[in-house]
């Protein structure tokens, strides 16, 4: 029996989401569509019926990774507050739920350029986030300072997770956030 349009959506959902936290979990190319769907709880056979391939996949998954990650966020104070957050020992340790451009960067940068417009309009997003939390904390909008206080905050978070030492792990973090937050 076929499945009712809104279990088609559910499902089409369901892998989405699965696809999102595998591929910020270990990677995009590390991943095959055998593993999405088994982690959906669905059959290999359906994805067809869902996507041409895993590159539309990887688009829409990481498409929604980041609207997600946009959408529940809380209203910072600061930027010293975003860079706590960001920072956090837990968003280190959890990559599947966090931030997909820190996690994926180089294997973004290798989509097709027609599939990386997502990518672009969410750190343009981000860039205006930082420029919006210099002017709410008394200084005017520096798109440069703002772009380079996002680079070093998705830098830091690359390099904590890269490095086997907790140790130095946690003083990337740590640095990084007090650099950022003294330098308003």
């Amino acid at each position: 029996m076929r499945p009712t349009k809104e279990q088609a959506n559910q499902n089409r959902q369901r892998i989405i989401d699965t696809a999102g936290k595998l591929f910020r979990e270990k990677g995009i190319h590390a991943v095959g569509v055998d593993e999405v769907m088994k982690g959906a709880g669905l059959t290999h056979g359906g994805f067809y019926g869902h996507f041409k391939s895993k590159g539309d996949l990887a688009a829409e998954a990481l498409s929604h990774a980041m609207d997600e990650s946009l959408r529940s966020e809380q209203d910072y104070p600061s930027l010293a507050a975003l860079a706590e957050t960001y920072l956090s020992k837990a968003h280190r340790d959890e990559a599947e739920n966090g931030c997909a451009v820190a996690s994926l960067g180089p294997e973004l940068a290798r989509l097709p350029s027609g599939k990386r417009g997502v990518i672009a309009s969410y750190i343009r997003e981000r860039i205006g986030q930082v420029e919006a939390l210099q002017e709410k904390t008394g200084g005017n909008a520096d798109r440069g300072k703002a772009i380079a206080d996002l680079s070093s905050l998705v830098g830091a978070l690359v390099m904590a997770r890269a490095v086997d030492d907790e140790a130095l792990s946690d003083e990337i973090l740590a640095e990084t956030i007090r650099i950022i937050g003294s330098n308003r």
